[in-house]
């Protein structure tokens, strides 16, 4: 099916629709190919493929609101579906607020190409991604110390995507992208019985851009042969780094209540506190979707707005969450987009190596494990693991430990950044160090 194919679905679809009764129509026509490979000790553990091609529709009939969607696209099967579609929107509840952005918000799309399809891909073949897992599982047990080895996988998923956007209000997007990721997930054997896991997995939008299967296998090794002797430290008052790959998922329990629907359902700690330090003044991060070949890259959000640049924090002040047009309407306040793109951090200037030298006692924190964090209190308790630091220098592997708190205060700890942004997440996440922060152990 060519492109121009597509587009005339998505363009007969909406003109169907507002034919049947609607009075403004969103079509979202899309198609994508999943592979996954797996090769687990010695031999090929799965290889699965999957296809998928879908219409999705929104529908605004008489004040009311649905998003149906089909995988049939023959013409008299799709009309019907739509058909179908309007007279049950027609039994919804009225909402005064749905409706497809002002057509202004569309204008201003950046003229740049940001390079998210990779035009070698489809030249991926078969053998290709049994060769990488294999590498993945053969570079991991060449490490010293891999007598101690249970057990590797590796693992590789690709994607291609492409969807065309069409709005009734004049809106018309076309987006095409494909990503690659390696990874290598490694199990031992510890001398009191416990089996350590740890991974290593890097992606890339252009396969040629990856690191080597051999250097993933390795690092995946090394940090899983690591942790063997973990025990839980001593609870104390200490200066806390969270690796780069690790933090995201801190930063995610900051983002989640920056969201139209926590605000306007006074869901979130943050709702009412724009223009408010809520972190130290190192905590500077901007929304940034025209970064090339980024995994948040986009010309455009899920409603058509034009993407730009989005300030969330300036210098510990929140600027700006993520409200789209629906809860702007509820809130009264102008939309700015629905969703996390790329964040660009204000980095440091040392690597994590340099930052873990000025402590004279802490805890690299390489991983969470379990707990929760509320986004209406900003209370949160997690569970991590990672390794005592003793002046400057990494010690021994910690684990079984939990740190708790309270947001508002919390991000007022952050005391410096690495200049390691993680290259493998649209969140981008440096080293970040806290000062303060109460461990729970022995």
């Amino acid at each position: 099916m060519t492109m121009d194919t597509l587009l005339d679905i998505a363009q007969s679809a909406v003109k169907t629709a507002l034919a049947k009764g609607a009075q403004e129509v969103a079509a979202n026509l899309s198609r994508s190919r999943d592979v996954e490979t797996v090769w687990r000790d010695g031999q090929l553990e799965k290889t699965q493929e999957a296809t998928s091609r879908a219409i999705r529709l929104t529908l605004y009939v008489d004040g009311r609101y649905a998003t149906v969607s089909s995988s049939d696209l023959r013409p008299q099967a799709l009309e019907q579906f739509i058909a179908d579609s309007v007279v049950l929107t027609r039994a919804l509840g009225k909402d005064p607020h749905r409706s497809l952005p002002d057509p202004k918000l569309y204008a201003g799309q950046a003229k740049v190409d940001l390079q998210l399809a990779d035009p070698r891909h489809e030249a991926f073949t078969a053998e290709d991604r049994r060769r990488l897992a294999r590498e993945l599982e053969a570079a991991a047990r060449a490490v010293p110390g891999s007598d101690k080895i249970l057990s590797v996988t590796g693992s590789v998923n690709d994607r291609s995507a492409e969807s065309y956007k069409v709005h009734s209000n004049g809106f018309v997007g076309h987006r095409k992208d494909t990503s690659t990721f390696l990874g290598a997930e490694v199990s031992v054997k510890d001398p009191d019985g416990r089996r350590p896991e740890d991974t290593s997995y890097a992606g890339s939008r252009f396969g040629s851009e990856l690191p080597t299967a051999a250097s993933l296998g390795q690092d995946a090794a090394r940090r899983t042969l690591a942790r063997v002797g973990s025990k839980k430290g001593d609870s104390a008052v200490l200066t806390m780094a969270i690796d780069n790959r690790a933090a995201g998922r801190m930063l995610a329990f900051l983002l989640g209540p920056l969201s139209g629907a926590a605000f306007q359902q006074k869901r979130s700690f943050l709702e009412g506190k724009q223009g408010t330090a809520i972190g130290s003044p190192l905590l500077h991060l901007t929304d940034d979707p025209l970064i090339p070949k980024g995994f948040g890259s986009r010309l455009y959000d899920s409603e058509g707005l034009a993407a730009r640049a989005l300030p969330l924090f300036e210098n510990g002040v929140l600027r700006n969450g993520y409200v789209d047009t629906y809860y702007a309407k509820k809130l009264g306040t102008a939309p700015t987009t629905g969703g996390v793109s790329n964040l660009v951090w204000k980095l440091g200037s040392k690597d994590q190596a340099a930052l873990l030298a000025d402590f004279k006692e802490g805890i690299l924190v390489t991983s969470f494990l379990g707990g929760n964090s509320n986004g209406t209190t900003g209370d949160f308790s997690l569970g991590v693991q990672g390794f005592r630091i003793r002046n400057g220098h990494r010690a021994e592997p910690v684990g079984e430990m939990n740190i708790s708190g309270n947001h508002l205060e919390f991000w007022k700890q952050l005391t410096a950044l690495g200049n390691d942004p993680y290259p493998y997440s649209a969140l981008r996440t440096p080293t970040l160090v806290f000062e303060g922060v109460q461990f729970a152990g022995n």
